[in-house]
């Protein structure tokens, strides 16, 4: 029998915004949003505001120096904080031809070196927080640094043969400032180079185009629900594709975009911004829930915040809306202006996403890999359903492959895609390409998941991570670590398969980091490991046999991720 969910129906609206096929259109975009905001920001303590009639001026001037420094054309790495001189750069490589390469401010400074020779970078443009990072002993490759921190003085000081050109200098031409033709665009030819996060514990690097970068974009304005009068905070590294794809849609819809200064300071920024709309991975919506909770049971009231998520999910079956006075301080704690959240980079407890629309916000999950650029589906504003990521966007199409009947009684099997988002492939990596399309060109995902009859994806687990059982049912270790996040008391979970002590026979074994912020200070370890231990065999209740846990193991740090927020799978043992 096939399980379907209903879709929550809301009005649909027409999209206004432009779209784009290259650069130089997205900058005769920005041009033509003139003198409303773009960017605010802080910087040496100080708060910036930048229209996108300056910004866009301020690109062309980079275009005139990177003509001027012989390095128009050439590939640019950038690193670093978000910044509007990150912005700066990278749509000035694209203007003039060039290969933009972002890349982790997180990354160890032999790491920086290793992929700025694989990607053959000519220059180097970086924020004076990652200055330690950057080689300076010979490398093979570089042939200028563009530091954005430095004054203009400091023009050409030559160190191992390197030119260095500060940021001032980069933009100090503005004399002739003419927009390069769009007809010197070659759409299909490599335009960035993008290192994957490794969380499985390889990293390659992803060739995108124009035609992929700018079709994703038009893909995301059509089928997102922002609005020129928009604000949202950019809280996410910007050398990630799934923020960096956002930004751009987010200009071309002409969104204020506030920058966040400090991962410490997300929620105060949320409060002082009072955004209308974030886009975020599930670890900052699931921090933003247990905030709310948290909150209300300090404060003496979380039994009826409780009470009032039951009494608006009933009103709002009778078409009743009482959002507004049963959550007003929840929607206060935010700004009071917040109305939808776009979710990517892993799966969202559905429940979640079911609190905030008691609170009055709009919670969209999405579904993208970098390969894809990265965006391969969202959930419609007009016709959600929990738990899936959507049907595919429009530059993509996707299938599921193979013919097994999954447990929800559709066709579960491997997501792969066609359309103008999927990568030209990776680089310098023959092999990689041959295992990453299948006979007749479509993008294997390696995820894992199934498709319901209105084409909604459903996202069950990833290939590498899947564990066997001995009697031949595959178990995917993040379908179950969604049920895990449901405990309130589990801060984080992983699910691996150990052997038993006894045998060959894989035991399902939990790996939990608890909240400890859910238990009183005088708890003990025994007490907060046995109130979790008896969670788990509750939450067991609700599984078939083959996927309950079985053992439970406990660890006192959090488990290292990458900076998009995911967890390095591979690193846990």
């Amino acid at each position: 029998m096939k399980n379907t969910v209903k879709a929550i129906k809301a009005r649909k609206t027409e999209r206004i915004y432009t779209p784009v096929s290259h650069v130089i259109d997205f900058l005769h975009v920005l041009e033509a949003h003139g003198e409303k905001t773009v960017f605010t920001y802080r910087s040496a303590g100080k708060e910036y505001h930048l229209s996108y009639g300056d910004f866009y001026r301020r690109v062309l001037t980079a275009v005139n120096g990177l003509k001027t420094y012989n390095l128009a054309g050439k590939r640019v790495a950038i690193i670093g904080e978000t910044r509007p001189e990150w912005y700066t750069v990278y749509l000035a490589v694209l203007a003039t031809g060039g290969v933009a390469i972002p890349m982790d401010k997180e990354l160890a400074p032999e790491e920086v070196a290793n992929f700025l020779t694989v990607a053959k970078a000519d220059a180097l443009a970086y924020t004076n927080t990652i200055g330690d990072k950057i080689p300076t002993d010979g490398h093979p490759t570089l042939k200028a640094r563009i530091p954005f921190d430095s004054t203009a003085e400091e023009l050409c000081i030559h160190e191992d043969g390197v030119s260095v050109v500060p940021f001032a200098s980069l933009t100090a031409d503005d004399s002739e400032l003419v927009c390069p033709d769009a007809e010197s665009v070659d759409v299909d030819a490599m335009c960035e180079m993008l290192f994957t996060s490794g969380t499985t514990g390889t990293s390659k690097c992803v060739m995108l185009s124009q035609k992929n970068i700018f079709s994703t974009v038009t893909a995301a304005c059509e089928s997102v629900p922002f609005t020129p009068d928009d604000v949202i905070l950019s809280v996410l590294p910007i050398h990630h594709t799934y923020e960096l794809a956002c930004s751009i849609a987010a200009m071309n819809y002409g969104v204020h975009i506030c920058i966040n200064d400090s991962l410490r300071r997300v929620l105060p920024n949320i409060q002082k911004y009072r955004p209308t709309g974030l886009v975020l991975v599930p670890l900052f919506v699931e921090t933003m829930h247990k905030k709310i909770f948290a909150e209300a049971k300090k404060q003496g009231r979380d039994k009826t915040l409780r009470t009032g998520l039951l009494i608006s999910g009933v009103a709002s079956k009778l078409h009743i809306d009482l959002r507004a006075q049963l959550f007003k301080a929840v929607q206060q704690s935010f700004g009071g202006r917040l109305e939808k959240i776009i979710c990517g980079g892993a799966a969202l407890n559905p429940r979640l996403i079911r609190d905030f629309e008691e609170f009055g916000i709009h919670v969209y999950e999405g579904y993208g890999i970098t390969e894809c650029s990265p965006l391969i589906a969202v959930t419609p504003y007009y016709a959600r359903k929990y738990g899936s990521v959507g049907p595919a966007v429009p530059s993509c199409s996707a299938r599921i492959s193979g013919d097994a009947l999954g447990e929800h009684g559709f066709i579960e099997g491997e997501i792969q895609v066609k359309g103008t988002n999927v990568m030209l492939g990776y680089y310098g990596n023959a092999e990689a390409n041959a295992d990453a399309f299948t006979e007749d060109g479509w993008y294997r995902t390696g995820d894992v998941g199934y498709m319901d009859d209105d084409g909604y994806i459903y996202i069950t687990g990833r290939i590498k991570s899947v564990i066997v059982l001995e009697n031949g049912k595959n178990v995917f270790p993040e379908e179950i670590e969604e049920y895990l996040g449901a405990i309130e008391e589990i801060q984080e979970s992983v699910v691996v398969g150990r052997k038993a002590e006894n045998g060959d026979a894989i035991v399902l074994t939990a790996i939990v980091f608890p909240d400890r912020s859910k238990f009183p200070k005088e708890a003990t370890d025994e007490e907060i490991e046995e109130t979790i231990r008896k969670a788990i065999t509750a939450q067991n209740r609700r599984l078939p046999s083959f996927k309950q846990i079985h053992k439970v193991e406990f660890r006192d740090t959090e488990f290292e991720k990458t900076t998009s927020r995911k967890i390095k799978r591979h690193l846990v043992k």
